[in-house]
């Protein structure tokens, strides 16, 4: 029986009430082998090997689709289709530039979008029997913008700190990660706050700028 969590929104509209949203709280991941299994045990005739094997080539032949440009529809399941984007290590052009910075070596498949099958999601609530879970509020900071940015500054001059990563930035400000995040990368976007990063991914931190 799954639980649903009561989850706070901002006042993006500014009408000085927060709104709230429901999602559900997730129980555990089903590995590829208990699907299999379930698959198998579920009075369908086959064997977790025929199982293994079908999924493994629906998984490679759709791959190759998107791979050749096609949008792959699965009867019951769902629509997918890949989507692209710059290599982490170039730069992305804009639109009106005279030279082209890039070729098709430049961009990589990022991701795939999927939309699922109405007859899925109508199945899915069908088995699903909601309890009540967490009521999970806004974490808000006791500081302005500003003074936020001044205590990553403090920190960022304390000759003990050479970088920020963004879990001490959480801890200093009192913000949520993505809002933290979110914030983090205006400033580092803005010239005048001081702050830029180095490093990509989950090596990237922040540091004084030159």
């Amino acid at each position: 029986m799954a639980k649903y969590i009561k989850q706070e929104m901002s006042d993006f509209q500014g009408t000085g009430e927060n709104k709230c949203f429901y999602r559900l709280q997730t129980s555990g991941n089903l590995s590829p082998k208990e699907l299999i299994n379930r698959i198998a045990q579920s009075g369908s005739g086959l064997t977790e090997g025929t199982v293994a094997h079908v999924l493994q080539t629906l998984t490679h032949e759709m791959a190759r689709a998107m791979a050749d440009g096609y949008s792959v529809s699965v009867d019951g399941l769902g629509i997918f289709k890949a989507s692209i984007g710059v290599r982490e290590d170039k730069e992305m052009d804009t639109i009106d530039g005279e030279e082209s910075k890039h070729n098709a070596t430049s961009l990589q498949v990022t991701g795939i979008n999927y939309r699922a099958d109405k007859h899925l999601i109508s199945d899915t609530d069908s088995h699903c029997h909601l309890t009540r879970g967490e009521v999970r509020k806004l974490c808000r900071s006791p500081y302005t913008k500003e003074e936020r940015l001044q205590l990553a500054l403090d920190f960022l001059n304390d000759p003990t700190h050479p970088f920020m990563r963004l879990d001490d930035y959480v801890a200093l400000t009192g913000l949520s990660k993505p809002v933290a995040s979110k914030e983090l990368v205006e400033f580092r976007e803005n010239a005048e706050t001081g702050i830029t990063t180095t490093g990509r991914g989950s090596n990237k931190v922040y540091i004084k700028r030159l």
